[in-house]
């Protein structure tokens, strides 16, 4: 209600720059309106909400319209949460960025001795892809002791540890398994008592399916995920790929991920050198349609920190322009269009004031 509150009064006093800048984002989210999947969009300026409005739907069968409150499956937006939980045990002096996956995860074969955690998290590690392991045949879902399995019966890699960037899931659902050891705690509950009660983050959890009794099990305001197939949206919110954690299983919305962004400018969750960390680039994106360096679960584009996530009926992104104090999130629970280019255009008459 306060975040609702604010938005009007700085619509309502703000220039006419603000003004168009609100019509530009919704002429761009016309895809979003009305009876179909839609999507959450949040723009943060200065910390306050110049836009923070749903569109579309989150639940077709019910017809249950998408709000600023709506959790959306984050995906590998994801990722900078497994990389921060990891930031944090190194700051508790639980472990070391430079510490062997295999000191961690024993039953990893020997190619994986040279292997470190700050490579898993920059993605220079060159572990094979899980979801190239997983047998074609399979129809139940992939958890991350089955991830864990897989790799250890796999001595191949892409490349000698450091030598080159390839995107891994695998590396991020190991990291995930890492914060358990070190931490003794299960990795949902590790982000919860960490992460996600400090900041009260309150309606964000890490998904946990195959534990019906737990609270984790059971998503707020939850929004399915949706693919067109043949002219009609059809709900795809699951996949064999959906239920490992560290690579992409948080739910959120977009009024939890403004407190998450808030905590990003200053030490209320990590130190300086955690943060400068997380966002200096430490490898170079290859083999995408973009410019980017990687950080710590977060890209690097010119001026702006991002991260997209993609999974079954799921297209989001989060891109911060630190400098110029700018946020904006886009959360969606369908498979097209990809939001990434679509937040750069509405951010631009933003940045303009």
């Amino acid at each position: 209600m306060r975040l609702a509150l604010l938005l009007a009064s700085i619509l309502c006093s703000g220039p006419a720059l603000a003004t168009d800048a609100v019509q530009n984002a919704d002429h761009l989210m016309q895809k979003y309106q009305g009876d179909v999947p839609g999507a959450a969009l949040l723009v943060l300026k200065d910390g306050r909400p110049l836009m923070r409005k749903g569109y579309g739907l989150a639940n077709l069968e019910k017809h249950t319209k998408v709000t600023p409150g709506t959790d959306f499956r984050l995906a590998s937006v994801s990722k900078q949460f497994t990389a921060a939980a990891i930031l944090l045990l190194a700051e508790d002096g639980k472990l070391t960025l430079d510490d062997s996956i295999r000191h961690w995860l024993p039953s990893l074969p020997a190619t994986t001795d040279k292997v470190t955690l700050r490579q898993l998290l920059d993605h220079t590690g060159g572990l094979i892809d899980y979801e190239d392991l997983i047998p074609p045949q399979r129809t139940t879902q992939v958890s991350d002791q089955d991830v864990l399995r897989l790799l250890s019966a796999t001595p191949r890699r892409y490349f000698a540890p450091g030598s080159a960037y390839r995107y891994s899931n695998s590396g991020y659902v190991l990291l995930g398994l890492v914060v358990e050891k070190a931490s003794g705690l299960a990795l949902q509950d590790f982000l919860q008592q960490r992460i996600f009660a400090p900041l009260h983050m309150d309606h964000t959890l890490l998904y946990v399916h195959d534990d019906p009794t737990s609270t984790k099990s059971r998503v707020p305001n939850r929004a399915y995920g949706y693919s067109e197939i043949d002219g009609h949206w059809q709900r795809t919110d699951q996949s064999v790929t959906s239920a490992t954690r560290g690579d992409g299983g948080i739910y959120s919305n977009i009024d939890d991920l403004a407190r998450w962004d808030a905590a990003l400018y200053d030490d209320r969750l990590l130190s300086d050198a955690s943060r400068e960390a997380a966002f200096s680039p430490h490898a170079t994106v290859v083999g995408e349609p973009y410019e980017a360096r990687y950080g710590y679960g977060w890209r690097i584009t010119g001026d702006t920190l991002w991260h997209s996530g993609e999974s079954i009926g799921f297209r989001n992104v989060i891109v911060r322009w630190p400098r110029q104090h700018l946020t904006v999130i886009l959360l969606s629970n369908r498979n097209d269009p990809e939001p990434y280019q679509a937040v750069l255009k509405i951010a631009q008459p933003f940045l303009a004031e």
